[in-house]
């Protein structure tokens, strides 16, 4: 049996939606439901989370290790390891900018070579959120005198460490780490350093 040669690449879509419902409005997600029509003439209402979108770093030194912070996600009730990470919430930023300001925010860190390493859909079945995630490289500590932001809340204890990256794949696959943020960085920089990073697209490459 013959198989048809399909091009495996996600493409824009979008299916006519009959009316929609927002239920919630909070500081960061709406909560909506929208009645869609299905191919068949069916229409289906589904329920989801509107989300401002957010960027992630894998911030990798000479040593080949990743640096990684923990933070309490109430949701889930776990203490995480994730990567500096945050929202999309500044209007116009770039995202590559925005991403080295949570690195130097949560992290204390800057660097001097960025790549779009991977960028994906958290949870497409219920948000829309989108996260863009970098390969940040060339790293310096940024000097006491020059940091100013102020952690508050789940940063207070926010420990940062760095780990081999083999290590890091090692524990994402033991089901170590489980943040989805920090175990496709993890496993994406692991795989893109088998050509040196050669593949990767720019900091500034345009989203689909």
């Amino acid at each position: 049996m013959s198989v048809p040669e399909v091009e495996v690449t996600d493409v824009p879509e979008k299916w006519k939606v009959v009316s929609s419902t927002e239920h919630f409005r909070g500081r960061v997600i709406t909560g909506v439901t929208d009645a869609v029509l299905m191919p068949e003439e069916e229409v289906v209402n589904r329920d989801y989370v509107i989300h401002p979108g957010s960027v992630a770093v894998v911030a990798l030194d000479d040593q080949d290790r990743v640096l990684m912070i923990r933070q309490y996600r109430h949701p889930v009730r776990h203490l995480l390891w994730e990567l500096p990470a945050g929202l999309r919430d500044v209007e116009g930023e770039p995202l590559h900018v925005g991403a080295a300001r949570e690195l130097a925010e949560e992290a204390g860190y800057r660097a001097e070579t960025w790549h779009t390493l991977i960028d994906a859909f958290i949870s497409p079945g219920m948000s829309n959120e989108r996260s863009r995630i970098f390969l940040a490289r060339d790293l310096s500590p940024i000097p006491e005198e020059e940091l100013d932001f102020v952690h508050q809340h789940e940063e207070i204890d926010m420990p940062v460490v760095w780990i081999p990256l083999s290590d890091a794949v090692r524990r994402a696959l033991a089901g170590m780490i489980h943040n989805s943020q920090a175990v496709a960085g993890i496993l994406a920089a692991y795989a893109a350093s088998a050509d040196g990073f050669a593949s990767l697209r720019p900091a500034d490459a345009l989203e689909a």
